[in-house]
């Protein structure tokens, strides 16, 4: 949900009336039901007080809940709370004991305050992740981290349902397990799967096409429904296995196995036997291989924070069916709040942003846990508990969450020390005045000319910033113009960095020689987008690591740094990524190109006529072969279809 789009710096003040009733300072209406974050957000006053009175202004504030926003002198968004009562809560930020110094230093800055008003408590919680979630106040605990986790995913309405890696939103019809906090971890757990049961993952057009078994089918990882070598029924059983085992109640999937297996020895059925006797056995060396920390209904996130140096950083644990799934790490941007706060706005913006499990387990007590709990259960759809672990095993899953988050924020210190020490030697070798904060860097991939990907990465002081990253398919350009392809991806950034939707680098890499910086350098020049440094950063003459020649706009002569330098680490490693995010973008758009049949760009020939028409010909070939009147024999195909069909393929006849 988003709040007014239209919110700038306050130009717009003149241009809207607060409501009649509306107390100085900017008091708006009550907020309705359902939390309209836009309508809410186009009801807050605009009016600015030449001066500012803070007691005139939290007299006439109501004893309701809501939402309130602390403007600075430059209509800046220093912070946004909620409130069970506006009242009490903003009136306490003015109190003449205040001794927390976060708070002191926020207060002091205090031109303006915007109230609004919700009809609940939970209103008030939704409109206050809304708000910081689109503005970022600088006092606020802000997540910036976000990431979407995987989840093995099952279609239901397939005859022969497809598990497969899933990342995206849950809105599919099927069924969804995980959150796991790795793709290695789901695809571990895919493979297990396969070859337990021999559940499909392939593609439904890969499947709906298939003559013959493919290669999972000859290692033993799939059954081969795409050829009917499995009953719809048998199928649907492993299936039932399947949801079981990811549930946790492996016991009773062994149970159902043994049964099946005792059943079908009765009936004289060995080798359907001794397949089951097989996977009763992997079955029992997999739970053998995994530790059940607690019972198979178990579904949780433990949730423990760490501050060190001034950082923090906040550890989830996932347990779903009883199993500890793994533990991944978010570093809160958290200026001067408490370990306690940045727990509570952590879970509030991590769990309001997606679904919630059954149970959260928490470090520390979160203030208006009770408010959260509600609004995380009617959006997730079930009842959902936030509380802190007393004893048992939950306490020990907490000392490990804590444990992970602190060697995480030991990790990540290493890191920053390591990068900020190479972005001062590459500010020095560079002859910059400061050292650099952004660096993006650009590369070229392709094969022969086909499929070109221009990549580009983003660096800072935290390393890769992925979230920044982009790739760009090049087209329009003659196969295997490099320049011509540079420049393409250049003009399609920078026009978009002169924009202002992005910020103009410190530093831009070129992964290549004089003719690739060139083109950058032109192409700067024609957007007049001021980059301090341009440097083309071409292998040196057996393309080793260590003998890169830098090349600097204006400058003939190349750069050259010792192997051990720190400005050159930072280089080679910002342009290995550049290389590695091209190569990848680049083998996907050519895979998706090769695995195109000819026949999907026939105009009206669906998937069913698809496989009809291979299946007729025995394969494309067949159908390449095949003449007007042949084609128009298949089933689904008419004359004027295989008219279609026989042009698309036979161009030239």
């Amino acid at each position: 949900m988003s709040t007014d789009p239209n919110e700038t710096n306050g130009a717009d003040a003149g241009a809207r009336t607060p409501a009649a009733d509306a107390p100085p300072g900017g008091v708006a209406a009550t907020a309705p039901s359902g939390v309209d974050a836009g309508a809410i957000a186009s009801s807050l006053a605009r009016t600015v007080p030449a001066d500012f009175d803070p007691k005139g202004f939290v007299a006439a504030l109501p004893n309701r809940p809501g939402v309130y926003r602390m403007f600075g002198a430059d209509r800046e968004i220093l912070y946004v709370g909620k409130a069970k009562n506006l009242k009490n809560r903003v009136g306490s930020y003015f109190r003449a004991d205040l001794l927390d110094p976060k708070t002191v230093a926020m207060v002091r800055q205090i031109a303006d305050i915007e109230v609004t008003v919700t009809n609940s408590d939970t209103e008030a919680l939704l409109l206050e992740y809304n708000l910081i979630k689109k503005h970022r106040p600088r006092y606020n605990v802000v997540l910036r981290d976000d990431r979407s986790f995987p989840y093995l995913y099952l279609t239901t309405s397939h005859e022969y349902p497809r598990l497969s890696f899933y990342r995206g939103t849950r809105r599919l019809p099927g069924r969804f397990f995980g959150p796991y906090p790795s793709s290695g971890a789901v695809r571990e757990t895919l493979h297990q799967m396969q070859k337990l049961f021999r559940i499909r993952n392939c593609e439904d057009s890969y499947f709906a096409n298939r003559s013959r078994p493919c290669l999972q089918h000859q290692i033993q990882r799939c059954s081969a429904p795409c050829v009917r070598a499995i009953e719809p029924a048998d199928y649907a059983e492993d299936v039932r296995a399947v949801v079981r085992v990811l549930e946790g109640r492996n016991d009773e999937v062994a149970a159902d196995l043994k049964a099946r297996m005792d059943a079908a020895a009765e009936g004289l059925e060995f080798e359907k036997a001794a397949a089951i006797r097989d996977q009763l056995a992997a079955l029992n060396r997999i739970q053998a291989a995994q530790v059940i920390n607690a019972d198979a209904d178990t579904d949780c996130d433990v949730v423990a924070g760490v501050l060190a140096a001034g950082e923090h950083c906040v550890a989830v644990m996932f347990v779903r069916g009883g199993r500890n799934l793994g533990t991944t790490t978010f570093f809160p941007k958290a200026p001067q709040a408490s370990p306690e706060e940045v727990l509570a706005a952590f879970v509030a913006q991590y769990y309001l942003r997606g679904a919630a499990p059954p149970e959260i387990v928490v470090d520390t007590a979160i203030e208006d846990a009770d408010v959260l709990s509600a609004a995380l259960a009617e959006r997730a759809g079930h009842r959902v508990a936030i509380h802190v672990a007393q004893r048992g095993l939950k306490v020990r899953w907490l000392e490990l969450a804590r444990e992970n988050a602190a060697n995480a924020l030991r990790m990540r210190a290493a890191t920053h020390a390591g990068i900020e020490e190479q972005l001062d030697a590459l500010g020095e070798a560079l002859g910059l005045a400061e050292p650099p904060r952004r660096l993006e860097c650009f590369d070229i991939s392709h094969t022969r000319g086909e499929s070109t990907v221009a990549s580009c990465v983003v660096f800072g002081p935290e390393g890769p910033t992925k979230s920044d990253y982009r790739r760009f398919n090049v087209e329009g350009i003659e196969p295997g113009d490099d320049y011509g392809a540079m420049r393409h991806a250049l003009e399609r950034r920078y026009r978009r960095v002169k924009a202002g939707e992005a910020p103009i680098p410190d530093v831009l890499l070129i992964d290549g020689g004089p003719g690739q910086l060139a083109q950058a350098a032109a192409v700067l020049a024609e957007l007049d987008v001021p980059v301090p440094a341009v440097v083309g950063v071409a292998k040196g003459a057996d393309r080793r690591a260590g003998q890169e020649r830098l090349f600097l706009v204006g400058q003939e002569v190349p750069l050259i740094l010792p192997p051990d330098s720190r400005a050159l680490h930072v280089i080679q490693r910002v342009r290995d990524e550049a290389h590695r995010f091209a190569i990848a973008g680049h083998r996907s758009r050519r895979a998706k190109a090769r695995q195109a049949s000819v026949l999907e760009e026939v105009p009206g020939l669906g998937p069913g006529r698809r496989r009809e028409l291979l299946k007729q010909f025995g394969g494309l070939q067949g159908v390449l072969r095949a003449g007007v009147e042949d084609l128009a024999r298949v089933r689904g195909i008419g004359h004027r279809l295989a008219e279609a069909i026989y042009g698309h393929l036979h161009p030239d006849a």
